[in-house]
Order: C-alpha cells, then structure tokens, then sequence
C-alpha cells in the first residue's frame, strides 16, 4: 500500500514539478461558446487566454464534480492505497464538498479506503506551494504522520495577495458592483485582494496605477512574512509576463527568498480574473519541525 498526495489543477502546479514527483493532478473543467474543456487538457493556457482576450467568446468553469471524482479517486481504491487529496478553497468553489461525495459512494464499495480531503483553504500557487512541500517532504522520508500534520500547518499559515489589471471579470463575477467597476476602471483603481483565513477573497485596499499595485503586493509581502531568506515564496500570473518580471524584480531588491516557484494561472482562476493578475504566495510563519524535509 502507497501513500498517494494529490490535487487538482486549480494549484496551477508548475509542470517540472508535475513531472519530477509524478503528480495527478485532476483536472478543473471549463466552458467555452458552449463545449466543455479539461484545464490543460486539449488546450493551452497560452490559447485560453487569447481565447479570453475576445470578449465575443463566452468562457465559464464548474468545479470538478462527484462523478469526475469517483473516477480519479477509484484506482487508489482499488489498488490498496491511501490518500490525500489537497483541495481547492472552500471559500471559493464547492470542490471540496464533490469530493467528499464522491468518498462517500467509494467507501460504500470499498470500506477499507482511506482517503484524506484536506480544504486547503487557499487558491492558485497558494495549495500549490502547500501540495509542493509536502511533496518534497516525502521525497525526504518523511512519515505519512509528518506529513498529514504539515498539511494542517501549512495550510494555517500560507498567505496569499493578488491584484488583478482589469476589473471587468470582477463585475462580470459579481465581486466588484457594475457602478463601482466602471469608475474604479475610469480612475485606474486596482484592488488589492487576499485569500483570508477562512479561505474566501478579501478586498483589503485599493490603489491607483498598475504599477503601485503591484508594488503593494511586495509592501504586503514584505510587511507580513515569516524571515524571508529560508523561505520558499511563491508567484504566479495571468498571461502577463511583463508585469511578473517586473513585481519579481521589486521582490528581490527587497528580500532574498531561497526558491521562487513560478507559475502562469490556469483556468480555473483566469476566467474570473482575466489576463494580468499578479500573485504572491508566501508563508507567516517558519517551518518548525518541518525544516529538516524541505532542504
């Protein structure tokens, strides 16, 4: 019996980390002029977006339902072993309820099946950065135990901060007011948004500029991580490379992580943001005990 960990493709998972550890990933499906796609499957990111770009298209996502969860969990099952399945925010998406239904109907057929949902209560690289660590604790030998209690730790103290280029998804969304939009697009406001402890999105400031905007993401950075240097920080876009570059640069002139885990954000997240959100994920507190797994 092996001890699996898992996830899905909302973590936007780095690909060379998909493939050195051998990662399943399930897949987030998505809608576009009304054909069902799978996150990564038969379709870039490259491609959704300039699909994105035009706004004649009409592009939605569904979570991963208990049917398609069934057929992911199903061969653990059936060969004996045991998993966990880091999940998508509750805050954000019903993710983490398909799947406990679809644990449920398994254990119906296979009651010896243990299989762990952890609501990670993060999005994008934020459980990406979280499904990476315990990734690379296992590959260090550490026990299920270890792991599990890691899960739990890291997920209590991953932080994430975001501001999107436009808000026009954020209307279309039902996040930003239609009034509020439109003026805050008029005026060149940008939101500065976290995933807070309870894994929803938090507006917490506004500022005017694309270019103090994400300045404010570093500010936030900088004002509430754990010491930086030992650290591995996330960061992550929407189609907007430029601005990467950029935030990336104003993070190293002020702080020197360990690793920067580099991502492009996938559909899941993309189709409610738009092309140009900016991301960093990062950790408020050291890794403790954990410390000695992640070298």
């Amino acid at each position: 019996m092996a001890f699996r960990i898992i996830t899905d493709s909302a973590t936007d998972m780095p690909m060379e980390i998909r493939e050195k550890y051998h990662l399943h990933v399930i897949p987030t499906p998505f809608i576009v002029n009304g054909v069902d796609y799978l996150d990564g499957e038969k379709m870039t990111t490259q491609e959704f977006y300039q699909l994105l770009d035009d706004d004649k298209n009409v592009i939605s996502t569904y979570h991963i339902n208990e049917f398609m969860f069934k057929n992911a969990f199903e061969p653990y099952a059936k060969a004996g072993d045991e998993v966990l399945y880091c999940c998508f925010s509750t805050g954000i998406a019903g993710t983490f309820n398909a799947a406990n239904l679809a644990k449920q109907a398994l254990l119906e057929q296979y009651p010896d099946f243990k299989i762990t949902i952890k609501d990670c209560k993060s999005a994008s690289l934020g459980f990406g950065l979280i499904v990476y660590k315990l990734l690379k604790m296992q590959e260090n030998g550490a026990p299920k135990e270890l792991i599990m209690e890691a899960a739990d730790y890291f997920t209590a103290h991953i932080r994430h901060v975001v501001t999107p280029q436009t808000l026009k998804y954020l209307i279309k969304g039902g996040r930003v007011s239609k009034f509020s939009g439109i003026v805050g697009e008029a005026l060149d406001v940008k939101p500065i948004i976290v995933v807070n402890k309870e894994g929803a999105l938090e507006p917490i400031s506004k500022v005017r500029g694309r270019k103090k905007s994400l300045k404010a993401l570093v500010d936030y950075v900088e004002k509430n991580t754990a010491p930086i240097e030992g650290q591995i920080v996330g960061m992550c876009h929407a189609g907007d490379p430029e601005a990467f570059e950029y935030t990336k640069s104003l993070l190293l002139e002020r702080m020197q992580p360990k690793m920067i885990l580099t991502s492009m954000i996938g559909c899941a997240i993309g189709a409610h943001t738009g092309r140009g959100l900016i991301g960093i994920v990062f950790m408020d507190a050291e890794d403790g005990k954990y410390a000695e797994y992640l070298k």
